[in-house]
């Protein structure tokens, strides 16, 4: 879960979209583009109106800071995103963008609202027709989006359950298998964006004024109870409670998530963004140090999104998909080092993993995460 205030806001990438194939007007890079210019105190771009369709945003980071660059609805859902952009390096953003007023927003040490410009996508919205294959891709990743989470609950409640008995120990055998649903599909999970800060944001990730005994609900709130406070109150039977009203409300709400090819493949890309920002530091589960169990759950779902959108990205780049295979196989063998047992949550406890491991499982992060960024523009060849 990221930690970032805009966190409230967001709508993600999967609330963007046209169509795939045959879109009207497309912008695929070089002088269609439209380049961004990040640094520590700008966010200058190039153009600020261009036709509704595929769009890319060529991105150059020149600031000292790390940054993040989202193209926003006037709402502040997000359209697409692009995060952990380093000093001095560069990326590219490829999207589906619908005609209409946003924001390009870069948010230079990935906090705060972000230096923003007004930008207007002109045109109509008339979807074209998707090819078969993404057709499928899509209603497939539909159905495991909606069975993820369908899965969750009744986890879920087993947890909850365990709470509101004050049974600390059961409690914290069932916390990691309750979240690993949510893990494989957080692209989509973070659509809805009154609900991930209910359920899975951390303390430091709270809006400046609120307060963290009012205020923070959800899986961490009730983690850093099981294992730093040791006991289950009043307070946290209710915020079982809560929990499982909001994980319902999220299970309804998945099946009206948009999803498109593009949002699928940039959604893989952030799946390891989460990884490299929160699980590989140790900063997501640090209480209950069950960060590999999410690692392997962000891993899973950046993996079906791929191999939903294999067949297409096969047919216009060959290469990348040999790389992502490989890199795919290589970061789950690395991983696998860490297995206690065949259950989804035998992992190692993250504190026993040292600051060497960590850096090679940071380096097979990052080693998936470039050819992975590489994939929308892919699927829209």
């Amino acid at each position: 879960m990221s930690v970032r205030p805009h966190h409230l806001l967001v709508g993600a990438v999967v609330a963007t979209a046209v169509s795939l194939t045959g879109c009207t007007q497309k912008n695929h890079g070089g002088d269609d583009a439209v380049r961004v210019t990040a640094s520590d105190s700008s966010c200058k771009v190039s153009k600020t109106r261009f036709p509704a369709g595929q769009l890319t945003l060529d991105v150059e980071n020149k600031g000292a800071e790390v940054t993040e660059v989202y193209v926003l609805f006037p709402d502040d859902r997000i359209a697409a995103e692009r995060e952990n952009i380093g000093p001095g390096t560069t990326t590219s953003i490829t999207a589906e963008i619908k005609a209409g007023d946003y924001e390009i927003a870069c948010k230079p040490g990935m906090k705060g609202d972000g230096i923003r410009q007004k930008v207007t996508v002109t045109g109509d919205n008339t979807a074209a027709r998707r090819s078969p294959e993404a057709d499928a891709a899509v209603a497939a990743y539909r159905s495991y989006v909606l069975a993820q989470a369908q899965e969750t609950l009744p986890k879920a409640k087993a947890f909850a359950d365990a709470v509101k008995a004050g049974d600390v120990a059961k409690a914290k055998k069932l916390y990691a298998p309750s979240r690993i649903g949510w893990e494989r599909t957080e692209p989509v999970a973070e659509s809805f964006g009154d609900i991930d800060p209910k359920v899975d944001v951390r303390e430091d990730g709270l809006e400046a004024g609120q307060d963290p005994a009012k205020d923070w609900t959800g899986w961490h709130r009730l983690e850093k109870a099981l294992w730093q406070d040791g006991k289950i109150g009043d307070g946290e039977q209710q915020l079982a409670d809560q929990l499982m009203a909001d994980l319902k409300t999220w299970v309804k709400k998945v099946g009206q998530a948009e999803i498109t090819p593009t949002s699928m493949a940039n959604g893989a890309k952030s799946l390891l963004d989460e990884v490299a920002r929160n699980k590989v530091t140790g900063e997501e589960e640090r209480y209950s140090h069950t960060d590999l169990v999410d690692f392997k759950g962000n891993l899973d779902g950046a993996q079906k999104s791929y191999e939903l959108l294999k067949p297409i990205a096969a047919k216009n780049d060959t290469n990348l998909v040999k790389e992502l295979d490989a890199q795919f196989v290589s970061l789950n063998s690395l991983l696998g080092k860490y297995r206690t047992g065949t259950d989804d949550d035998g992992f190692t406890s993250y504190d026993k993993v040292g600051q060497g491991q960590r850096k090679d499982l940071s380096d097979g992060v990052n080693a998936l995460a470039e050819p992975l960024s590489k994939l929308a523009a892919a699927v829209v060849k």
